[in-house]
């Protein structure tokens, strides 16, 4: 069974976590604080129109500290099962980096989410974060704070990272979201970035689709930037007009060693070998498929 690295994990949720959640699922920014309550199915929750049910993973409910515990032993007997080396995981808090880390030595990399309105006091969490916690990079989420990757708010966090040599995740597609602008996460923003710090090293996550060209443009562009397929179903890349042509074209060709797969199974519902298998019969050269299963974000956290 190869080897494999999974760019997307979601993290059973501590009841602290869980709370955060459903804080950040409001308004982007800061509301006010009697903000008047929204009509039904508006911003966040219209995901659950769009995709009929939402996350089928642990996004509901938070764990106390035992079963906490539980959930991630069985995350990681379900990753050996699959023959996942580590992955990058998503949803848990800063404050909860460095503990798993602690009981869970190189299974996860953990990215801090920082909140740019905060200026050097960000910066300076993110720096402990790193050196004290073990946080292995630095996550962009526009859709929440309806900031763009490319505001100069986030400059300093990202000189910060240059500075620590550890890499940025930023948030790369179309939002449901329609309370705040769809493009938040256009690919364009990254362009800007990439300019303006040549030696950082970007991974673009769930492959700035429906923005496929200038994604894929944007990765031959750049020597540093890469991107995953997170929340995105693997059996559907293939399919014609799903709009992931040049995707699949470049991708096994010349951009077979700037893509990672991020399986996303708390969306989806099933097992890690069903999404595997998945991408097992997509139309990629056998070199290839190891390079986005493997090879490719060995290279991505490691280096060469």
């Amino acid at each position: 069974m190869r080897p494999i690295i999974d760019m997307e994990i979601e993290a059973p949720l501590s009841e602290a976590a869980l709370r955060v959640q459903e804080i950040g699922k409001g308004r982007p920014g800061t509301p006010m604080g009697e903000s008047l309550a929204r009509p039904d199915g508006y911003g966040f929750a219209n995901y659950g129109t769009v995709f009929g049910g939402g996350s089928t993973g642990s996004a509901t409910k938070g764990f106390a500290p035992d079963a906490l515990d539980r959930q991630f032993e069985a995350i990681v007997a379900d990753m050996d099962r699959a023959n996942i080396e580590y992955g990058f995981l998503c949803n848990m808090l800063n404050s909860e980096i460095g503990d798993i880390h602690r009981k869970h030595p190189g299974r996860f990399r953990m990215f801090a989410l920082i909140d740019p309105m905060d200026g050097m006091r960000g910066v300076r969490e993110l720096e402990r974060l790193v050196r004290e916690d073990g946080a292995n990079g630095f996550r962009v989420t526009a859709l929440s704070n309806g900031l763009p990757a490319s505001d100069r708010r986030y400059y300093p966090l990202y000189a910060k990272c240059v500075e620590l040599n550890v890499p940025v995740k930023i948030y790369s597609t179309m939002n449901y979201a329609n309370d705040r602008p769809y493009d938040l996460g256009h690919p364009r923003h990254l362009d800007q970035v990439a300019i303006d710090f040549p030696e950082l090293k970007i991974v673009a996550g769930l492959g700035g689709w429906p923005w496929v060209a200038d994604m894929v443009g944007l990765l031959a562009r750049h020597p540093n930037l890469y991107c995953d397929t997170s929340a995105h179903r693997p059996r559907y890349f293939a399919k014609p007009g799903a709009g992931w042509e040049m995707f699949m074209q470049f991708g096994n060709t010349r951009l077979q060693d700037k893509i990672m797969i991020g399986m996303s199974r708390y969306l989806f519902g099933c097992p890690f070998e069903e999404l595997i298998e998945e991408y097992s019969q997509l139309p990629l050269k056998e070199k290839v498929l190891e390079k986005w299963f493997y090879h490719n974000a060995k290279r991505f956290f490691e280096g060469d």
